[in-house]
């Protein structure tokens, strides 16, 4: 019976893919906790640098630091955050589409385009795509560092400090619960706060070597942490997405094994039937 072979053949190899899909939803919730525990650890730190920057300012209304001044925008620069990997659903596509909507949107105001592409799948995307790409990041794993980011980081930095970029945008995913993963474009600089004029000349710190140069190196750190913990974020999405990707995965083996195994019971059925004809044909001839 070829026809019931070939249907035991595709059950097999169905059945082995569902054994590697419920692995890989397994290895993936196990990642997505440890990428939560450290995406939650990094909101503390963001919080209190931004808290610090705030008072600062405050206690110098004076003194607006480049990274805190708005421009007229000409040019912008847009740090896209995408995965290495793929298996992840929708989550690159979904990023990739609400960053060319943007994108597309400045240049119909004529606005320039710059892109800091980090992850294989976003650097790929805009090697085809096209556009100015300043420089980009791959291979960064599961646990994003700033050691593995410092080249991207330096690049946007350089070119905002050197007036080639007036504002920086961040595109990554945004991690709202284990089910939804939001695409996000936020700006990061210039510095977006909220002046008090209650707290003008209250807080206050002591300086080495003097408040402007603590600022500056102030507003750099929260920066490049903000850009370490959207990748670190990132992870988790992915995690989240690859863990719900392989149980869809999963569950559509388990319906096509059924099918599968319904198909072949039908072609045995036939084949015995027409065995049994073929044996009362030839007993009826005789």
């Amino acid at each position: 019976m070829a026809v019931g072979k070939e249907i035991r053949t595709k059950i097999k190899s169905v059945q082995n893919t569902r054994k590697i899909t419920k692995a890989m939803e397994m290895v993936a919730a196990s990642k997505m906790r440890r990428a939560q525990e450290a995406m939650e650890a990094t909101r503390p730190y963001a919080e209190k640098f931004l808290e610090v920057v705030g008072h600062i300012t405050n206690a110098h209304p004076e003194y607006r630091h480049p990274l805190m001044v708005e421009r007229e925008v000409k040019r912008v620069l847009i740090i896209v955050i995408t995965t290495d990997r793929g298996l992840c659903g929708g989550l690159n596509v979904n990023l990739l589409k609400h960053t060319l909507l943007k994108i597309k949107e400045y240049q119909s105001k004529g606005i320039e385009v710059d892109v800091i592409p980090i992850g294989s799948k976003g650097r790929a995307f805009f090697k085809r795509y096209g556009g100015n790409v300043l420089a980009s990041v791959a291979h960064m794993g599961d646990k994003p560092s700033y050691a593995k980011m410092r080249g991207a980081i330096t690049a946007a930095m350089g070119a905002y400090e050197e007036g080639h970029v007036d504002r920086i945008e961040l595109a990554h995913n945004s991690f709202v619960n284990s089910m939804v993963q939001r695409p996000v474009v936020e700006q990061i600089a210039p510095l977006v706060y909220q002046e008090n004029p209650e707290l003008r000349h209250h807080w206050d710190y002591l300086y080495e070597p003097d408040s402007h140069a603590v600022l500056a190196a102030v507003l750099k750190r929260y920066i490049t942490g903000q850009i370490v913990s959207s990748a670190i974020e990132n992870v988790a999405c992915e995690m989240a997405a690859r863990r719900i990707a392989m149980k869809n995965a999963t569950d559509n083996a388990g319906d096509m094994i059924k099918a599968l195994k319904l198909q072949y019971n039908k072609a045995r059925q036939a084949a015995i039937t027409q065995e049994i004809s073929e044996i009362v044909s030839g007993a009826a001839a005789v």
